[in-house]
């Protein structure tokens, strides 16, 4: 995805890798703006995924985690977003409670620790299908 002029960083790439996990409504992005204390870190996108004739398409559900190299610690970020969404009919109930759930799932897979007990499936993070692409050289 082309990072937009007013948020590129000069010396830094024009361009994000994006990685949706189809079966767990995420986008992946380590954004190429992210610098100092964040260059790194994952930025995850709870997403709903549209399936067309023309392919996909992707809709924001409003809720992000951010998270470092590490993964010993995640922010959660605009729930307030998706409250006002909800509030403002933009998105159902249905699509509310999908999203609080999707968001549950993936921090139960791929965050929880060991030695906080097991809460269903567990996977390495990012995936290992995700660190293979992200060794290949842009197309873009």
């Amino acid at each position: 995805m082309r990072i937009l002029p007013r948020y590129q960083v000069v010396g830094r790439p024009t361009v994000d890798r994006c990685y949706l996990l189809l079966d767990e409504a995420v986008q992946l992005t380590k954004p190429a703006v992210f610098e100092g204390p964040v260059e790194g870190w994952w930025y995850v996108d709870l997403v709903e995924i549209e399936r067309t004739d023309d392919g996909l398409v992707v809709h924001d559900m409003y809720v992000d985690l951010l998270f470092p190299p590490a993964l010993n610690r995640y922010q959660i970020l605009d729930l307030e977003e998706l409250a006002d969404a909800l509030t403002d009919g933009k998105i159902s109930t249905a699509q509310c409670a999908g999203a609080l759930t999707a968001t549950q799932q993936f921090v139960h897979r791929y965050l929880r620790g060991a030695a906080e007990g097991p809460n269903g499936p567990s996977a390495a993070f990012p995936p290992p299908e995700v660190v293979a692409l992200e060794q290949l050289p842009s197309f873009l």
